[in-house]
């Protein structure tokens, strides 16, 4: 609790709430929020990158649940991957996951929600899909908002991945990352931003590192209850020294039940 005390003192100026006005707290497309979603209210999350090259397609969709409240959040992430230049074409579900996501903080502007998901072998290993095994992840986001105008997102966590099959033997996949964004409110239905999100994994067969840069925006629809947000975003990844651009779509819809 002393830690989350000085967290919240840091963060926030002089120690003192400040009012600001309503603002999107959706995700960013690579680091999360730490905003879980309000009592009875669900929202729907779809996303697509498509390498510069248009050799390769990976979707993903998730659903995010409140628990009796908004502490307590579940949700899950599906996979999907699409290679159309290879022939035959290659697509299938990857490894699905289920997150659990706990709201630790959220006053003065400022949240924390940790969170601890478990990485199911769904995807299919020998075409790339997947990785064969049970794993887990755990991750901090944390989020602060310093005006009117700015809101910032931090995640720090890891992921692990027991007993890969490599083409000799088995060997366990560990990968750390960090990661922070930060968003411009244009106005209360236009956001623009930055994402840095930095990962090193690695086994007993090797590591490799990779860096993602990412300017993007994102809108709000609001008709009624219902909140759709669509983004756009041009990722860069840096990995052993290759640089690879791809573009990001954002699609969500947030409603009550």
């Amino acid at each position: 609790m002393k830690i989350i005390l000085a967290l919240s003192f840091l963060f926030s100026p002089f120690g003192i709430a400040q009012e600001f006005t309503k603002a999107i707290e959706d995700n960013s497309y690579f680091i999360e929020e730490a905003y879980n979603q309000e009592d009875h209210v669900v929202q729907h999350i779809f996303n697509a990158v498509r390498s510069q090259t248009g050799s390769s397609l990976g979707a993903s969709f998730t659903q995010e649940w409140p628990i009796f409240g908004q502490t307590h959040q579940f949700s899950f992430t599906l996979p999907y991957f699409f290679d159309p230049l290879n022939s035959p074409k290659q697509e299938g579900v990857g490894d699905i996951m289920l997150n659990y996501r706990y709201q630790l903080v959220n006053e003065n502007n400022l949240a924390v929600s940790p969170r601890i998901s478990l990485i199911l072998p769904t995807g299919n290993e020998s075409k790339g899909f997947g990785d064969g095994v049970v794993g887990a992840q755990i991750n901090l986001p944390v989020s602060k908002r310093f005006s009117n105008e700015i809101v910032t997102h931090y995640n720090a966590g890891f992921t692990i991945l027991p007993n890969v099959q490599f083409t000799t033997s088995k060997a366990t996949i560990t990968e750390y990352f960090v990661g922070a964004s930060g968003i411009y409110l244009a106005n209360k239905s236009f956001n623009v931003m930055a994402e840095v999100l930095y990962t090193s994994s690695g086994s007993t067969f090797g590591s490799t590192n990779e860096l993602i840069i990412s300017p993007g925006m994102r809108w709000a629809i609001d008709i009624g209850e219902l909140q759709i947000i669509p983004g756009l975003a041009f990722p860069f990844y840096f990995n052993s020294g290759r640089q690879e651009n791809a573009s990001f779509l954002y699609l969500s819809f947030e409603h009550s039940y």
